[in-house]
């Protein structure tokens, strides 16, 4: 298990990668997303966190973190991935599209491999997250894609000590990595950033079907746990139709099941022109996705006890109740089935939820907190 490391002249401590081919003019092709970089001796790719060395692919960033943080699973967001409990959070720097609107620019648009200073192996994250007992680890704040390697061989090594794993995720890859990424991990939130083709090309810098393929293998070929998530952008995405479009397409093509967040917009990196999601805009586009058919519809980063809350499609009584990342009620059985009328709710429950409630603790691998 576990990728091999050792020293590079060119990039410093580097990992060798799998997903590439050497092409006829002599330049190397990464293979891990659709934007299938083709690079020269020396040369990284959009991501900037893989680059060629020699005749192949390297993973420049492999064990190293922009940093690490307890939070509440809810923050992925993941609502229907056992309730309550804390997740060991990290990423590392990178990623493989152009978001204006990115909330992370600082950690996925850096530039500056120096500044990833925590270190850690597969094997001591897992160890850390049993010591400080969190349920599951994330691969979060910038896209597990670009540190495929390094995601992987931790999940492997969470799997080793019962820890879960969890990736946030756009989702742009292509199917050979994604099988190997999503296939060791438990969960993902993907993110469905629009529903036009102008919108991923223009603002995202990526492109919709091949989203929508991930969503699909994930949903319908894997085992993986799947929810989807939104950033509801004034003025971009956020038109009547093209969220109905949007979620019949869910409903068509995963079942009405797969739970939907959206989530609210403030203004960031290149987007600082643009004004805050309005609440009732997210209010409108839960109530859209319910009138689609879907089941478990959520509102984000505003406080809507309605769209924080899950409701059972059978009886429709509220069966979590949440305000913020805390749980206020929990009406559900070890199985995930209703306690009012027994009806199960799709996901991955415990019998009881954890109380971790809305706390981010940032951590250090060194024992420290």
């Amino acid at each position: 298990m576990g990728a091999h490391v050792h020293a590079s002249p060119l990039f410093g401590e580097i990992a060798e990668t799998t997903y590439w081919h050497v092409l006829d003019d002599g330049r190397v092709q990464c293979d891990v997303c659709p934007r299938a970089c083709r690079l020269h001796e020396g040369q990284r790719g959009l991501c900037f966190v893989r680059a060629r060395e020699g005749d192949r692919i390297v993973s420049t960033t492999y064990g190293r973190s922009s940093g690490y943080c307890i939070d509440p699973i809810e923050k992925k967001p993941l609502n229907h991935f056992l309730p309550g409990t804390p997740v060991l959070s990290f990423g590392t720097a990178g990623c493989n599209l152009t978001c204006k609107f990115c909330q992370n620019w600082d950690i996925s648009k850096s530039r500056d491999i120096d500044t990833l200073a925590d270190s850690a192996s597969p094997r001591a994250i897992a160890d850390a997250a049993v010591r400080l007992g969190c349920t599951s680890v994330a691969f979060t704040y910038n896209d597990p894609v670009v540190f495929l390697e390094y995601a992987v061989d931790t999940a492997i090594a969470c799997r080793d000590q019962g820890i879960r794993t969890v990736g946030v995720t756009a989702g742009y890859i292509e199917p050979a990595p994604r099988a190997e990424l999503f296939g060791a991990m438990d969960a993902v939130n993907i993110d469905l950033k629009g529903f036009t083709h102008e919108y991923y090309r223009k603002v995202c810098g990526g492109d919709l079907d091949a989203v929508l393929q991930s969503i699909e293998w994930a949903a319908n070929e894997s085992d993986v746990w799947v929810e989807l998530t939104t950033l509801v952008v004034p003025g971009h995405n956020d038109s009547d139709d093209e969220l109905r479009r949007m979620c019949d397409w869910v409903v068509e093509h995963v079942g009405p099941d797969v739970p939907m967040h959206f989530s609210a917009f403030h203004p960031d990196w290149k987007m600082l022109d643009v004004p805050p999601t309005p609440p009732d805009t997210l209010r409108r586009a839960r109530e859209i996705a319910i009138d689609a058919g879907v089941r478990f519809a959520y509102t984000g980063n505003v406080h809507d006890t309605a769209g924080d809350t899950t409701f059972c499609p059978g009886c429709h009584k509220p069966v979590i109740e949440r305000d913020w990342y805390d749980l206020l009620s929990y009406d559900l059985d070890a199985t995930g089935a209703c306690s009012f009328c027994g009806t199960r709710i799709p996901g991955v429950f415990a019998a009881t939820p954890g109380t971790w409630g809305r706390r981010r603790l940032p951590v250090q691998m060194d024992g420290r907190r």
